[in-house]
């Protein structure tokens, strides 16, 4: 099933765009202007808050540590730590079987 939002009479009547607004031929979308007293209240979740600062707050790289990683990596003197990626491997597990059986 191909998904094509604009061409869906229900997305188009909730949004008031017109075929011919789709098609840039003559009317205007009929879209309520943010003075219109007869708009829907919106309200954003606080999840979906702390996702949009989180987002806007950088990508949560640490560059001054990819970067040493990757001349340590270049000039040989990277060391993996397989017991520090075992435990790990072993709590990501844990926290997964927790949370798959509650």
């Amino acid at each position: 099933m191909k998904i094509n939002p604009l061409q869906d009479p229900a997305v188009a009547a909730a949004t008031g765009v017109t075929a011919a607004a789709k098609t840039g031929r003559g009317a205007t979308p009929a879209v309520a202007d943010a003075g219109d007293a007869t708009g829907t209240p919106v309200s954003v979740s606080a999840s979906a808050r702390t996702l949009e600062a989180a987002a806007t707050a950088g990508n949560g790289i640490d560059e001054a540590k990819v970067a040493a990683v990757r001349a340590a990596i270049a000039n040989g003197s990277f060391k993996v730590d397989s017991g520090a990626i075992a435990d790990k491997l072993l709590a990501n597990a844990q926290e997964f079987l927790s949370r798959a059986r509650n």
